[in-house]
């Protein structure tokens, strides 16, 4: 799923921390390709779960415990609508949901925000957690297929394609 060029570099101008920490461009990049796999089993709206993927860490000050980051990029992406994000009001509200709950440990909302919490979830073995699939939310992420790609991808910090349309 390809993100508007404009809209993605009007985060990136925007983003404090190093392009490729913990929280950077690699782990949006996992966490689009997580939700997108999700999806294709939840039935989620495939953009709100892209758009999550580039707004949910998008306003973090440090890569470590950062509470209010996730409300933080919520509000960017409404700074944004209307000029570079283009959405129906009924898919804003499920984005800024999925953006602001991300890090409340939440599992009932939504299936488009279920699958956007499961995307991030997923990524968490990048930073040494394992997952536990009584903590995601949908069906499609807690399949061990699933949960094994998603946790080879992230231990390696494997870097998708998309990051080249990113940089």
């Amino acid at each position: 799923m390809m993100l508007p060029t404009e809209l993605v570099r009007a985060v990136l101008d925007q983003y404090s921390l190093p392009r490729h920490g913990t929280h950077g461009l690699s782990h949006w990049a996992r966490v689009l390709e997580n939700g997108l796999r999700v999806a294709g089993s939840s039935g989620a709206d495939l953009q709100v779960v892209a758009l999550f993927a580039l707004f949910h860490d998008s306003r973090r000050t440090n890569e470590g415990v950062d509470s209010g980051h996730g409300r933080r990029g919520a509000e960017l992406a409404k700074q944004l609508w209307g000029v570079h994000l283009h959405l129906d009001r009924e898919r804003f509200d499920l984005l800024h949901e999925a953006c602001a709950l991300h890090t409340d440990g939440e599992t009932e909302a939504d299936v488009t925000v279920q699958t956007c919490w499961d995307a991030d979830r997923l990524d968490l073995p990048r930073v040494g957690f394992v997952i536990d699939p009584q903590l995601l939310c949908t069906e499609a992420a807690r399949d061990p297929e699933v949960i094994a790609w998603a946790t080879g991808r992230a231990r390696a910090r494997f870097e998708p394609a998309v990051l080249q349309e990113w940089r």
